[in-house]
């Protein structure tokens, strides 16, 4: 996992090579000559000098530090990383590079992407897959291009519309998609969570309606699958 914060997520009485080289200590897979070779590799490989490894997280930079987490997660060789949000606490100019760097990786690794983010520029350029979440459920569900071309839910789309336009004569010609009313709490939120009213539109979405699926568009909507045929409630009342 590559987490969100580079400060917080490294231990600062810890060696760089001590931090890379953690998971394979536990795992077991290296002895203490072995597991110092990989952590030179290993910083090599996400762009930090591997002569560095004696030295703590305080005397490297933001952007360093994310390298030295993103080595941290390729240590015991995995084919699934979750990213949360790796580059929303790096500078601007600092984050084309992560995530050039994270795509490089997954060509020379062959891996598999779980990329959380609330820039939807960067989701749009990394992800082939896009899931939109409101309330903690997923709302809509497609591939990147269909998603961002013809987006069906109508958060999905009030999402979408506040992304600004690098164009002041498109800018000023669109209509932004406005939600109505406020996001309820999570603690508190209606049974129909996808249908409240900061994320209906009456023409839409009914205030009944939790799910709804459509094959042409090769989508789901609500979070379930397409060949799903049965309506379930949004939120089923907990027993005892």
């Amino acid at each position: 996992m590559i987490f969100q914060d580079p400060y917080a997520s490294l231990n600062s009485r810890m060696t760089v090579g001590d931090i890379v080289g953690e998971p394979l200590l536990v795992h077991h897979m290296a002895d203490r000559a072995g597991r110092k070779a990989k952590v030179r590799e290993l910083l090599e490989t996400v762009g930090i000098n591997p002569n560095t490894l004696n030295r703590y997280p305080h005397e490297f930079s933001g952007g360093q530090r994310q390298r030295i987490g993103i080595a941290r997660a390729l240590a015991v060789e995995p084919n699934f990383i979750v990213c949360d949000e790796p580059i929303s606490a790096l500078d601007v100019s600092i984050r084309a590079q992560i995530i050039n760097l994270l795509q490089q990786l997954q060509r020379e690794f062959g891996l598999t992407y779980l990329f959380i983010a609330h820039d939807l520029s960067v989701v749009r350029h990394i992800s082939d897959r896009v899931a939109v979440m409101y309330l903690g459920r997923i709302v809509e569900l497609a591939e990147n291009a269909i998603l961002y071309e013809t987006p069906m839910h109508p958060y999905t789309q009030a999402l979408l519309s506040a992304v600004p336009i690098p164009d002041p004569a498109a800018e000023e010609q669109r209509r932004p998609v406005c939600s109505r009313g406020t996001c309820p709490r999570r603690s508190s939120r209606p049974r129909a969570a996808t249908s409240t009213p900061a994320a209906r539109r009456p023409e839409r979405v009914s205030a009944t309606s939790t799910t709804r699926c459509s094959k042409k568009s090769g989508r789901s909507l609500g979070g379930l699958p397409l060949d799903h045929r049965r309506r379930l409630p949004a939120h089923p009342r907990r027993r005892g």
